[in-house]
């Protein structure tokens, strides 16, 4: 589709979400003169709230600048929340009524999440695997690969410029157990064709070697679970289905049944039953009926393997789950990694496990393999880069130092070009050099109750002060010649004693202080509400650091009657 004569339009790739982090992915590629460039969407995903984002369990890309841009369509590469999370929270924003086109597994868990959100899923299409959609200037085909979802694809996407790949998440399993292998001759004959610029996942850079296949975690389930003498749960990603079928025969091996256990294991084997992944005659155990079933018989497979608190795992561990109990020689393995910035949870999860004789299984724990990443290690990478062969290295989904070091080590593949973006960078792939040539703003939206905010909404800061030193509320009522009728009424919320108590007899010096305070002021101070809650206020915040030594958030309400 090459057109060297029409110079004046650009190829251009521009992350918003997804460059100096792993998550929240939000790319575009546009094509056009500036100012009347035509656009297709990549990916629409969320990562997820922290200690540091109190109230907040969902965060996407900001998608400021492609609102009122001319977006001719948005492509899934498959359904991983920080892929298609964000589909029913920035779809609406863009103003558009431009397709999304995914395969069948990855429609049916986005449709959900329309149907949730009250969008319109008549603009979600369903592409069989390796189809090629047609969407303005753009024509972008499909090629399967391998990951730790079914349904994994790479983006081939033809321009007037150029050809680019974008590989979505991959790694090269030879045997998956669901679905095809890496199609390694589609992507061999693209190296064939020419491909201008690979837009790569940059996750396992510093990992040597290979990530390691499904096919060998299957066996590592099926003897480690049959060593078990007493109930078993099995805690995973619910969007492995390859792994949840591994466990599932591992299962029936050892003659157990298995009972799923966690909203998401529910959604996403219904989903896989639905299109064919999985087979629709597969049954599990109700929760209600699994405890009825001698130990030695059951297989909890449970969500919660990064210490979520509402996740089934927690709540069994904190013994609130409403039907399933684990007791003293039952085993929890762990088939799953430690997600950095998790460890306090997850750690926090087995102590409690522990604690109540329960036997913890992670992958360090045991010679046999219950894990593998489903990202590219290094030998990975290098096998890709020989297949695809572009002229331009572009390393996506990683945190700094992984998209820097993916760089260095495409060069020393004889990649000619490297480019390392942020999120807003514009990258021009053509004509010319590829280079940085604009950084756009790209931010975050926080799903904050049912409204998305700005990350620097003044409520959520608020509320981080709030978290970290409380609150102190003071009232008082003057008369209409500015004569105190009631108060101050002195009100904290987050304080204690240190016996443990809430804040009672520590009270007394705040109370003196602002009485003090309004004491002072002369009658004319007093007819201003300002000056008395500004003099107030300073007062308060000095008693208070005085009593506690902290300074906390400071609210002065004045009453006139």
């Amino acid at each position: 589709m090459a057109d060297s004569a029409d110079v004046l339009n650009e190829l251009v790739f521009l992350p918003l979400g997804g460059c100096g982090e792993i998550g929240m992915n939000l790319n575009a590629y546009g094509y056009g003169s500036p100012g009347a460039r035509r656009w297709i969407v990549v990916d629409v995903g969320v990562t997820f709230g922290s200690l540091d984002t109190p109230g907040i369990e969902l965060i996407c890309a900001d998608p400021s600048y492609l609102i009122g841009e001319k977006i001719e369509a948005v492509f899934l590469t498959h359904a991983h929340e920080d892929h298609i999370g964000a589909v029913g929270l920035i779809y609406p924003q863009l103003n558009t009524r431009a397709p999304i086109y995914a395969t069948p597994f990855t429609c049916e868990l986005v449709r959900s999440k329309m149907d949730e959100r009250g969008i319109d899923s008549r603009w979600l299409k369903t592409v069989s695997l390796g189809a090629t959609v047609r969407a303005g200037p753009f024509e972008v085909t499909y090629v399967t690969l391998t990951h730790s979802i079914p349904e994994p694809n790479a983006l081939a996407i033809r321009t007037p410029a150029g050809l680019i790949l974008h590989t979505g998440d991959w790694k090269i399993d030879p045997s998956p157990q669901i679905g095809g292998t890496t199609d390694v001759a589609a992507l061999t004959r693209l190296g064939d064709e020419g491909v201008l610029a690979m837009v790569c996942d940059s996750t396992n850079v510093f990992e040597e070697g290979e990530a390691g296949s499904e096919e060998t975690v299957k066996h590592g389930l099926t003897e480690l679970i049959a060593q078990q003498k007493n109930a078993v749960a099995v805690t995973t990603f619910a969007s492995n289905v390859a792994r949840v079928k591994s466990i599932v025969e591992a299962a029936a091996a050892a003659g157990r049944s298995v009972c799923l256990v966690g909203r998401s294991m529910h959604r996403v084997t219904a989903a896989a039953k639905a299109v064919g992944i999985l087979p629709a005659r597969l049954e599990f155990v109700d929760e209600a009926e699994a405890g009825y079933l001698p130990p030695e018989n059951i297989l909890y497979l449970c969500t919660g393997s990064q210490g979520e608190a509402n996740a089934a795992l927690s709540r069994i561990a904190r013994g609130d789950h409403r039907h399933v109990v684990l007791k003293e020689g039952d085993s929890v393995i762990f088939s799953s990694r430690l997600i950095p910035g998790n460890e306090s949870a997850v750690y926090g999860l087995q102590n409690a496990l522990a604690e109540a004789g329960i036997q913890v299984i992670t992958p360090r724990m045991v010679p046999q393999t219950i894990h593998v990443s489903g990202h590219p290690c290094r030998d990975e990478l290098r096998r890709m880069y020989q297949w695809v062969r572009p002229r331009i290295a572009v390393p996506v989904h990683g945190e700094r130092r992984h998209i820097l070091e993916h760089a260095n080590y495409a060069r020393s593949l004889q990649i000619s070009e490297t480019v390392t973006p942020r999120n807003g960078s514009l990258i021009r792939l053509a004509p010319g050099h590829a280079e940085i040539v604009d950084e756009v703003p790209a931010g975050r939206l926080f799903l904050d109750g049912a409204q998305l905010v700005p990350e620097g909404a003044q409520g959520l800061g608020e509320r981080r002060r709030l978290s970290a030193s409380g609150i102190i509320f003071a009232a008082v009522s003057l008369d209409a010649s500015g004569k105190p009728v009631d108060g101050p009424v002195i009100v904290v919320k987050g304080l204690s004693e240190t016996d443990g108590r809430l804040a009672e007899e520590s009270l007394d010096a705040l109370e003196e202080a602002a009485e003090g305070a309004l004491d002072s002021l002369s009658r004319k101070d007093r007819m201003d509400d300002e000056a008395v809650e500004r003099v107030l206020g300073r007062a308060l915040r000095k008693a208070c650091i005085a009593a506690f030594g902290i300074k906390p958030m400071i609210e002065v309400v004045v009453l006139r009657s």
